[in-house]
């Protein structure tokens, strides 16, 4: 028997950094992890347990824009399908004594059904992909998550706000640096003004990442770019461009950069502004929870096409970090539950 299962969403990254960001608070508590993908890669790099055997749907992107969301929907049907029986049968050979879930509910509804203590980590309450005659499918998974939700013991969400019920708000959730921004940049070697563009777990951001360069190019300052693509991608761009590919510590990167360019995932965002760093958000088009978080930055996906301004004007922006305590507040909810 081991003490909890944590379940966290392999569709991108940010769900498994932020799940990493708690766990770094546990003590002599034993802790399986149970993703995929990227987020497997993470995890086993940093040397924690993780069974790495779901393999999420990937997100259907041109130009930047969400192509066939009714087919990406019904794909994500069958995958939490899929997950359902692999949840099933880590939870019955580990018989843990609590679950855990970064936005992973088919572990959420096999827990529930063994009366396992279960907590939900999400900051999304429900989706928004499909419009038209097929919204009723969305509309019925939908109804679906608000059941599980209410079953839970905890739902954790990374935002600041009041608790209402077992929802509890404990603010962002990032992962802590124990270097200072000096120090990073001499590791990294950013001699000079440096943007770093990330785009997460997928190639869905390749757009982004053509169109950030382009937009420099045209600036024609002496900077420092360095790309983050992610483990799904090999695409080069340049001799002159370093390409990281996959990286385990991007927050550290982001800290140490002058400008972040990033798809609105509100992991990133989140980690950004906890370290002062200027950042430029675009959101794939079409994808409601990227367009939501963009929105509060105070961005659209149209904002793509004058990149080279906004690239000056967060160059000029000067550093403002916010302190944040979600990681160890989401740390205490769980400990008291086990």
């Amino acid at each position: 028997m081991i003490d909890l299962d944590f379940f966290s969403s392999p569709i991108g990254l940010g769900h498994v950094t932020r799940d990493i960001a708690i766990a770094n608070n546990f003590e002599n508590i034993s802790t399986k992890f149970v993703t995929g993908s990227g987020a497997a890669k993470i995890l086993k790099n940093l040397d924690l347990k993780v069974e790495d055997i779901y393999i999420p749907p990937q997100f259907i992107v041109e130009n930047g824009m969400l192509k066939n969301s009714t087919r990406w929907l019904w794909n994500y049907y069958r995958y939490y399908k899929r997950c359902k029986k692999i949840a099933k049968k880590i939870i019955e050979i580990d018989n843990p004594r609590l679950v855990i879930s970064d936005e992973d509910f088919a572990s959420l509804t096999v827990a529930q059904n063994k009366k396992i203590p279960t907590v939900l980590i999400t900051d999304v309450v429900q989706t928004n992909f499909i419009n038209g005659i097929t919204s009723f499918i969305e509309k019925k998974m939908n109804k679906s998550m608000q059941e599980i939700m209410k079953k839970c013991d905890t739902v954790i969400i990374p935002e600041n706000g009041p608790d209402e019920g077992n929802i509890r708000r404990v603010g962002p959730i990032v992962r802590q640096i124990n270097f200072s921004r000096e120090e990073l940049r001499k590791k990294f070697s950013f001699d000079k003004k440096t943007i770093v563009i990330s785009i997460g777990g997928t190639d869905a951001g390749v757009f982004l990442i053509e169109k950030t360069l382009e937009s420099i190019a045209k600036i024609n300052q002496d900077i420092n770019v360095i790309i983050v693509s992610g483990p799904s991608m090999s695409k080069k761009f340049g001799d002159s461009i370093r390409n990281l590919g996959f990286v385990n510590n991007l927050h550290e990167m982001i800290f140490a950069a002058d400008v972040t360019v990033s798809l609105a995932g509100k992991s990133t965002i989140d980690e950004a502004k906890a370290y002062g760093t200027p950042g430029i958000f675009i959101p794939i088009k079409g994808h409601f929870e990227q367009e939501g978080n963009a929105k509060e930055e105070g961005f659209v996906f149209e904002d793509i096409n004058r990149l080279d301004k906004l690239i000056l004007e967060k160059l000029e922006q000067k550093r403002n970090p916010l302190e944040t305590r979600g990681a160890i507040n989401a740390y205490n909810i769980i400990k008291k539950l086990i």
